[in-house]
């Protein structure tokens, strides 16, 4: 029997605060205050720190020359920006993976798919941009390349807060059906087409971004 191991705190401050960022509920231009985190959380300092340098990392939270932190605003430019990278790191691990998915990956992705377009019905972006998140994770990490994985890692948080706050339009039909596309090519063992129509998901998703309105000044 195996048990879960239990979170640390700096595990679960950051889950928090990186949830909070991705979701919106911690906006962009949001000042974060160590002192003031702390004492919402009931934390110490320290793992309060420890976070916002991970999620800095993450590109979650600038931090200026006078050490004020805040959350990152978006731009359309960054934004694209930001989805080439997604698209050239997620493609390769995909296409890297596909030939060694088993039954047993593809049930899993299908799990993940159900997931995804079940919270998307509830109003539950950030669960679901999770589970889209597993759903390209199995193929990735079936490629062996952890290390690939960890650069995926460190850009799909921003990832799953674009699609957040892109969630009143339509892009998300895009991920549902190219998800879709893609597992259907993957049961019928056409690995080649699937890579090609995954791929196709990256080139739909940055087009339907570039349509978006985004506030070069002040950012999103």
């Amino acid at each position: 029997m195996s048990y879960a191991v239990p979170m640390t705190r700096r595990e679960a401050v950051l889950r928090q605060l990186r949830e909070e960022i991705v979701s919106g509920m911690l906006p962009a231009g949001t000042v974060i205050k160590d002192a003031e985190v702390a004492a919402r959380l009931g934390v110490s300092i320290t793992p309060i720190r420890e976070a916002i340098a991970q999620l800095a990392a993450e590109g979650l939270i600038d931090i200026a020359p006078n050490r004020t932190r805040h959350v990152t605003r978006v731009t359309q430019k960054n934004a694209l920006e930001l989805i080439d990278v997604m698209q050239v790191l997620a493609c390769a691990g995909f296409a890297w993976g596909v030939h060694n998915l088993t039954d047993s990956h593809l049930g899993r992705m299908r799990l993940r798919l159900d997931e995804f377009v079940g919270n998307l019905e509830q109003g539950n972006v950030t669960a679901a941009g999770a589970a889209g998140a597993d759903f390209s994770t199995i193929a990735i990490m079936a490629s062996g390349n952890r290390e690939l994985q960890t650069h995926v890692d460190l850009v799909v948080a921003r990832t799953l807060r674009l699609l957040a706050l892109t969630a009143d339009s339509d892009v998300w039909q895009v991920w549902i059906d190219g998800y879709r596309e893609t597992l259907a090519l993957l049961e019928a063992d056409d690995r080649a087409g699937a890579v090609t129509r995954y791929r196709q998901i990256y080139r739909d998703y940055r087009d339907r971004v570039e349509t978006l309105l985004f506030d070069e000044s002040d950012g999103c």
